[in-house]
């Protein structure tokens, strides 16, 4: 969007060139590239867990099942994704939910929110038919108790960014593929002590999401589970990154050239649930959380199910787990009803 005054460059002079809000140009950056590449899997971008192994999807649709009997058992629910990429895990997650709660799969309605006109074509052909509706965001999704999923939806969500300069802040923006800075006109609450040069990031659009469900939930029953990367604990520091090819690539580069996102910070999140009335459950490291579901048992049956493939099933549950990969950067919570007891994987915690 054109600046409508010059902007501060990093060391305090202004420039002429236009600039955009992070947030802004992350947002659109995100609708080019979701709307004209192949991100997901050997030959795309990233690979997320639902394409590591089906028994990721399977865990988390067991773990829905046991969520609705906690629910009461409410017939119909809404079982909805966030960002479900491909259809894999809800795919994973369908199949085991009719071998092993056939009361609940005849009970559930499958949503998926998703913008993407070419990820739609793709879930359908995944899903064949078992889709209720599509829907652009959060707020149309049907009314009613529900069961929501997320895993690495929030991270894509678009964040802005604070750097400290002096006793004030200033505000990131992008022009020309780089930063330049201005004052911060509109800022939400920064840390008031904060070193020279430090980087502060809020996500809004995170904050506002978590609100919305934990009022929803709050006031219509349900859960909604994020799986996502991030600390448990806010912080100062700037994690904005990018991939493509399977590796790390410019942010700031062309918009839609490669996947931008940034850490979830777990700890906004969850106080912006309560403040609106919804329970907390966790965070936690993804590795126990899988752990505590099955994920190990899980991939040794797989194993011995298809011995040629025993190595690779029993390699990406290891991916998924173990601190060194995926286990400990990538954390989980729960947003609920504050009615509901604690659910599997949740406890001690």
């Amino acid at each position: 969007m054109p600046d409508p005054a010059p902007p501060a460059g990093r060391d305090g002079a202004t420039t002429g060139r236009e600039a955009e809000r992070l947030d802004r140009f992350m947002a659109r950056a995100a609708a080019a590239y979701y709307a004209g590449r192949e991100p997901f899997g050997s030959g795309g971008d990233f690979t997320t867990a639902p394409e590591i192994t089906q028994a990721f999807g399977e865990c988390l649709g067991l773990w829905a099942a046991i969520a609705w009997e906690a629910m009461g058992r409410p017939d119909p629910v809404v079982l909805a994704e966030l960002g479900p990429g491909r259809g894999t895990l809800m795919a994973d997650a369908l199949r085991a939910i009719a071998e092993m709660a056939p009361g609940f799969r005849a009970a559930l309605r499958v949503h998926l929110v998703e913008t993407s006109p070419r990820l739609r074509e793709m879930q359908a052909a995944r899903l064949a038919g078992t889709v209720t509706a599509w829907h652009d965001g959060i707020g149309w999704l049907p009314s009613g108790p529900a069961i929501i999923l997320g895993n690495e939806f929030l991270d894509a969500l678009p964040i802005r960014q604070f750097v400290r300069r002096g006793e004030g802040w200033m505000e990131r923006f992008v022009a020309d593929g780089a930063f330049v800075e201005r004052p911060a006109l509109d800022p939400p609450p920064l840390p008031a002590e904060a070193e020279e040069g430090a980087v502060q990031e809020v996500n809004e659009a995170a904050r506002a999401i978590a609100a919305a469900l934990g009022a929803r939930l709050a006031a219509q029953g349900g859960v909604a589970l994020f799986l996502d990367y991030g600390p448990e604990k806010g912080g100062l520091g700037d994690s904005l990154q990018a991939m493509a090819g399977h590796g790390p690539a410019d942010p700031l580069g062309v918009p839609g050239a490669a996947d931008i996102t940034a850490h979830v910070d777990f700890a906004a999140l969850a106080a912006a649930a309560r403040a609106a009335g919804a329970a907390v459950q966790g965070p936690l490291p993804q590795g126990v959380f899988l752990g505590r579901l099955g994920l190990f048992s899980r991939a040794a049956m797989l194993a011995r199910m298809d011995p040629r493939h025993a190595t690779r099933h029993l390699a990406a549950a290891q991916r998924l787990a173990a601190p060194e990969h995926m286990g400990r950067l990538f954390k989980v919570v729960c947003l609920c009803h504050p009615g509901l007891p604690t659910l599997p994987g949740f406890e001690d915690t």
